[in-house]
């Protein structure tokens, strides 16, 4: 099936009050990158021609993050100053979009929220798949989950198709027994979206107006509203406060190792390996228990790390040995043995062949 025009809209303009943090929600950091840089990721593969970016608390330090770290995606940025709920998120980033964009019956538009950094690449073409196979007007990514408690209820009628989806505080009784959850991304067709939006209203206990509202605006004007169901639940998981932020970065860390390891790296303990996803690892490396990798560190073929070591933005040759040390912006060459308890500090060069032995205490050598 031959691709439509697709762009994105990433909705990253929200405080994230229950962080209880000075940091914009969209940059906190999961494993060594700000969590909206994940969800960027996911569209890899999708062809996205331009992602959108709503942008609305600490705006100016969420779209110089996203400049800075120049993703393969073409960015655009809108503020969203008063945050009015998503559908009017939705509206704001429409604004970058030309008569002509929004108005092709060929073009799709894929709406993400900032905050779900598991999403996968592989659950974004699933969504879209489905979206064209069933040529549909709105597409959801939805997910069953064991216990629906807060979410909101997707219900499917005729033909499986989504009639609407129902907030836990409006649900019936039937409607609570729904294992079906929206997961707040989905896929529209372009030229129904503006329309539909402009059919919302805020009539709810938040005054704003709600995307999940397009779906039944959509359903009710005899749209297709279809829905794929991610393979995996943790896939569509959003992050709202210190406890989920926690618990995506202990999954994005297993699935960090679980690479690392496929490609020829050696975790004597997986459960106790810290490797941030902007590290980089040769074949042969072994990293003992309680070794934290950080930043941009690159460790060369061969060489040993750990236990109890971290380092921070070093690179470290082939062949080298590093054991219960720390290090910070240092070099260190081949065929190196350093520590025990060896402290490298920042801009400290080590030479080939060197072993300084324990206690060591440098800036450069």
């Amino acid at each position: 099936m031959s691709p439509r025009p697709l762009s994105a809209i990433v909705l990253a303009a929200g405080e994230g009050t229950r962080m209880r943090s000075a940091r914009p929600k969209p940059l906190h950091l999961l494993c060594g990158r700000a969590m909206v840089l994940y969800v960027l990721d996911s569209l890899a593969g999708a062809q996205v021609r331009r992602a959108v970016v709503v942008v609305g608390h600490g705006a100016e330090r969420v779209t110089k993050k996203l400049l800075d770290a120049a993703p393969d995606v073409p960015l655009e940025f809108v503020e969203q100053e008063v945050q009015r709920g998503t559908g009017d998120a939705v509206g704001v980033a429409l604004t970058a979009f030309s008569p002509e964009e929004l108005d092709d019956l060929d073009a799709d538009i894929i709406v993400l929220p900032g905050d779900t950094p598991l999403l996968r690449s592989e659950t974004i073409t699933s969504l879209l798949d489905m979206h064209q196979q069933t040529d549909a007007a709105c597409t959801l990514l939805t997910a069953r989950v064991a216990d629906p408690t807060g979410y909101g209820r997707v219900v499917r009628g005729r033909d499986d198709r989504v009639e609407r989806v129902v907030e836990q505080s409006d649900a019936s009784e039937a409607e609570l027994a729904i294992t079906e959850v929206n997961t707040s991304i989905y896929c529209f067709r372009a030229s129904v979206l503006g329309p539909a939006l402009r059919r919302i209203t805020p009539e709810n206990a938040q005054g704003e107006y709600y995307l999940t509202d397009v779906v039944e605006v959509l359903a009710g004007a005899g749209y297709r509203v279809s829905a794929v169901i991610a393979a995996d639940p943790a896939d569509t998981n959003g992050v709202n406060d210190r406890l989920q932020l926690a618990a995506a970065e202990a999954e994005l860390r297993r699935r960090t190792n679980e690479a690392w390891m496929r490609k020829g790296v050696t975790m004597v303990d997986p459960g106790r390996t810290y490797v941030d996803t902007t590290v980089e690892l040769a074949a042969d490396v072994t990293l003992f228990p309680d070794t934290i990798l950080q930043g941009s560190c690159v460790i060369g073929a061969g060489t040993e790390i750990g236990p109890n070591t971290r380092l921070v933005d070093c690179r470290v040759g082939a062949r080298s040995v590093v054991e219960n040390s720390v290090g910070r912006g240092a070099e260190i060459g081949n065929d190196v043995r350093l520590g025990p308890f060896a402290v490298i500090e920042e801009g400290a060069v080590i030479s080939d062949g060197a072993s300084p032995g324990p206690f060591y205490t440098s800036t450069s050598e």
